[in-house]
């Protein structure tokens, strides 16, 4: 059967393009084609078990032209498979886990505060924006890559404008596509630099393991790639401001959880965490490539053929989550969430499967500055606080603005103040 290309109808509807495509299928694969290629989409979590088992379907040669050119790089690991996946993702554990999260949180809570005492002259700011520009002197700072204050803020739009390009066409695209190329031939150059001995890297730093790293085939990764892997930590990171945004937006518009989080109610603050990730949308679905042919729920899937899980339409689906598009955080208290059910950065075993391995970072970072977010005095003013959900990937179309009140001061007396 013919099927016409979708990918127009992908860039016209966002998010509810997929879920649409499978409202309208008679089972529960929908068939369509997505750039040129034949495409299945399926949902759930044993959909999503399904889809990251590596006997059925690969990502190599599955992450589509327009993400490798803006999100992840050209080589990056989310386009390996098997032994050379997992050796170079275990490079990423060590830091991205345990301890070294904990020293992330320091820094960027560090720079989080630098930050609220600069608001605190009574001026506006765009929560978005400054959100990007703490979590990447934070970042930067823990993972060891030296930046000049100067250069913070160039350094905050282009890892934004990475992610912000991914999913959509035109102008915002191009940007993301010329952030990379500058910021990958930033870091190639410096990661130059280490190995010829006019600069250096901390010893244990996120700059040295991924210089030190050797791949299944025993080799160092080359300059270009070492520096898509080091934009492959930072990048992500800063992403984390899309998150802080929507808590904002979640705080502003159910404010009585301002409470419970402001009281450092750990168990809240963890499930209000899982909430905004899973009700706000943020990749509307992820791709790989079925290796051989294969059959789901009765249907045949061909070898080759692109399988499409639909992350948005998982989080929202009624019989997965009771009132989907209900915000409430208590439907994660006391819940144990299973490896497959929330999705927003893949499914499955970080350490082994495609599931990323910063998704720690993410939630312990969200949680620290969800906390700080509730305990910060501010007002909102009037602003286009829409979210929509034909934009790829989408945010408060304000950035969400805030004003902090003006700090208190002593005022001299007047006689003084005409010296």
């Amino acid at each position: 059967m013919l099927m016409l290309d979708d990918t127009p109808f992908l860039l016209l509807e966002g998010y509810g393009w997929l879920p649409a495509l499978r409202r309208r299928a008679s089972g529960q694969v929908a068939h369509t084609r997505l750039m040129g290629r034949r495409a299945v989409a399926l949902c759930g979590p044993e959909a999503a078990r399904f889809f990251y088992d590596e006997d059925h379907v690969r990502r190599h040669t599955a992450v589509l032209e327009p993400v490798k050119s803006t999100l992840v790089g050209h080589g990056a690991v989310h386009s390996l498979d098997g032994a050379d996946h997992r050796v170079r993702k275990a490079m990423f554990m060590s830091p991205l886990t345990g301890e070294g999260v904990g020293f992330l949180v320091e820094e960027t809570t560090a720079a989080w505060d630098e930050a609220v005492e600069a608001w605190a002259d009574g001026r506006q700011v765009v929560l978005f924006d400054e959100a990007a520009q703490v979590l990447t002197r934070g970042v930067c700072r823990w993972a060891g890559i030296p930046l000049d204050d100067t250069d913070m803020p160039a350094l905050a739009s282009d890892l934004t404008a990475m992610v912000d390009g991914f999913g959509g066409a035109g102008p915002r695209h191009w940007r993301a596509r010329l952030a990379r190329i500058r910021r990958e031939a930033w870091l190639t150059g410096l990661v130059r630099q280490v190995r010829d001995g006019t600069a250096t890297a901390a010893a244990g730093s996120v700059l040295d393991m991924v210089l030190t790293h050797r791949d299944a085939d025993g080799e160092q990764l080359d300059s270009r790639v070492a520096a898509v892997e080091l934009l492959n930590v930072i990048r992500p990171t800063v992403a984390v401001c899309w998150y802080v945004a929507f808590a904002a937006h979640a705080l502003h518009r159910w404010p009585h959880h301002r409470a419970p989080l402001r009281d450092g109610e750990a168990a809240y603050a963890e499930a209000f965490v899982h909430e905004v990730r899973r009700f706000y949308p943020f990749a509307p679905f992820v791709a790989g490539r079925a290796i051989r042919d294969l059959s789901w729920a009765g249907e045949r899937i061909p070898a080759g053929c692109l399988v499409l899980l639909d992350v948005y339409g998982q989080h929202h689906d009624p019989e997965l989550w009771e009132e989907p598009y209900a915000f409430d955080p208590k439907r994660f208290v006391g819940r144990e969430i299973g490896a497959f059910e929330l999705i927003p950065q893949g499914g499955g075993d970080p350490n082994t499967g495609h599931r990323c391995p910063g998704e720690d970072i993410t939630t312990t970072l969200l949680r620290a500055l969800a906390v700080r977010l509730a305990r910060l005095d501010y007002d909102v003013p009037h602003q286009d606080l829409t979210i929509s959900l034909r934009r790829v990937p989408t945010r408060p179309a304000s950035g969400f603005v805030l004003a902090a009140p003006q700090r208190a001061t002593t005022r001299r007396p007047a006689s003084s103040l005409r010296r």
